[in-house]
Parts: structure tokens; C-alpha cells; sequence
């Protein structure tokens, strides 16, 4: 669950999100397509279909598991998901800069993945 320690916010048109002292949500429920643009933005990052695509992926996952992935499931979810070209860590990697399983769970709205540091 994401911490409810508050360390910046994030403003947008109609509202203020709380960050954690890594840039998560500080409430998940705060998660909203016009965040995860702010994110991105904040990020360095414009979004595109094939972003949208992965975070759709990870949304579910954290769904289904309580958990958002680490490398290897978020790999193996997309595979499953969107076909082995769009789940290749080297996609990834291009679409999240970095470490994609935080990049793409915080830009999803999700808590950090657990076995990330």
C-alpha cells in the first residue's frame, strides 16, 4: 500500500495530489488518467498508445495480486498480454527510462514494486 507520508504534491487544473518521497501516490485513489500526464510530464516522459498499453497491463496486474510487478512478472505480464515484441525488456526500457517496473508502476499509480530498490 502506498505511504501516506506526504513529501511534495503534484498540481493539476483541479486539484493537488501528494507524492511520497519517491514520487508515488501517497493515495492510491488519487490515480486518474490526467495524473498519470502529470507524471509522465514530470517524468520527462510524453505518453503514447503503447504507454497507455503497459500501464493498462500493470493497472490489472495490481488488481488481480495486490502487487505491482517487478521486472520479470511485469515482462511476462505485457508478453501475455500485448505479444513478445511489446513484452521485451528492451521495449520496456525504451517506453519507462531507467527501471521500468517503478517508472511504469508510478506513472500507473501504483505503490513501488517490492523487490525494486
Amino acid at each position: 500500500m502506498a505511504s501516506t507520508e506526504i513529501y511534495r504534491y503534484l498540481s493539476l487544473p483541479n486539484c493537488t495530489i501528494g507524492l511520497d518521497p519517491e514520487g508515488y501516490l501517497a493515495k492510491l485513489s488519487d490515480w486518474s488518467p490526467e495524473v498519470a500526464e502529470a507524471l509522465a510530464r514530470d517524468a520527462g516522459i510524453e505518453l503514447t498508445p503503447e504507454h497507455w498499453e503497459v500501464i493498462e497491463v500493470l493497472r490489472d496486474f495490481y488488481t488481480r495480486f495486490e502487487q505491482a510487478p517487478a521486472m520479470r512478472p511485469l515482462v511476462k505480464a505485457v508478453t501475455q498480454a500485448l505479444g513478445p515484441d511489446k513484452g521485451r525488456s528492451i521495449h520496456l526500457m525504451r517506453l519507462f527510462p531507467g527501471s521500468p517496473p517503478k517508472v511504469a508502476a508510478r506513472l500507473a499509480g501504483l505503490p513501488k514494486p517490492a523487490n525494486c530498490l
